[in-house]
């Protein structure tokens, strides 16, 4: 009885093992079909800019509601483990350097997961059990050009902007936290920011951000390209897409901080 357990236990491993792989071999593949397609930017340009509104700008409200809390949280934590330890003109610079180069690429990169990467996964893949991506590749129309390059690109492309301003309205959270309820005053705060910033530090972030776009806008194509078996099957490459993208932002951040920083 335990060998027959263990068996099925291997097996299942196994199973599990050369599914990975084989997914990843996929990914890695629609990941080059993009990067042939992006010579025709220029004549998809009406998609990529629309994927671009739909990721973007139609994000900022929520990515600036998470930011602006994150800052204030961030700014009560510092003061918290700071007291007795160090000055509390000081909060100003931690929190802003912890916002710039840690919280606001991956809160806004888990944002996006769950809003943009699901919502991918959602849409090619009621397209594919509908049979519209069959309808593509009849016309001769390449579905990894056409559907994937674009939303792959904008989101990449957006993903460092909507950090810059979430870092920026997260600051502000941070200052208004300070200066309200810790009695740091405006000069001290934005003085110990100024003591505390390097351009390193953005550029790291933004290069961050970028990369968990990009993660997150394959995973969600990749996911939505093999969607199968009706509506429960979209239902699980939603919820697979955000848990996907959610695990690789985590996974990438710590691998990140040995090249970026």
């Amino acid at each position: 009885m335990k060998f027959n357990i263990a068996i099925i236990i291997n097996n299942n491993l196994m199973k599990r093992f050369t599914n990975f792989f084989s997914e990843l071999g996929e990914a890695t593949l629609l990941f080059w079909a993009v990067l042939k397609a992006l010579p025709r930017i220029f004549r998809d340009r009406t998609l990529v800019l629309a994927q671009m509104s739909h990721i973007g700008v139609d994000s900022l409200p929520l990515v600036l509601l998470v930011s602006i809390f994150t800052g204030a949280i961030a700014a009560w934590q510092a003061a918290y483990q700071m007291k007795g330890l160090a000055p509390l003109s000081l909060v100003g610079g931690i929190t802003s350097r912890v916002i710039i180069i840690e919280l606001g690429p991956v809160l806004t990169g888990i944002i996006i997961a769950g809003r943009v990467g699901a919502s991918i996964a959602a849409e090619l893949g009621t397209m594919k059990v509908t049979e519209q991506i069959d309808a593509l590749e009849i016309m001769a129309i390449s579905p990894s050009r056409y559907l994937a390059m674009p939303r792959i690109l904008a989101t990449t492309i957006m993903m460092p902007v909507l950090v810059i301003f979430a870092n920026i309205i997260a600051i502000v959270g941070a200052f208004i936290v300070s200066n309200m309820f810790l009695g740091i005053s405006k000069q001290v705060f934005f003085d110990s920011l100024k003591t505390f910033f390097y351009t390193g530090d953005v550029v790291g972030a933004l290069v961050k951000s970028g990369i968990f776009g990009l993660m997150t806008s394959l995973a969600g194509c990749h996911i939505g390209f093999r969607t199968d078996g009706g509506a429960e099957g979209v239902g699980i490459s939603t919820i697979r897409s955000f848990v996907v993208s959610s695990a690789m932002i985590l996974i990438a951040d710590y691998f990140l901080w040995f090249f970026l920083f």
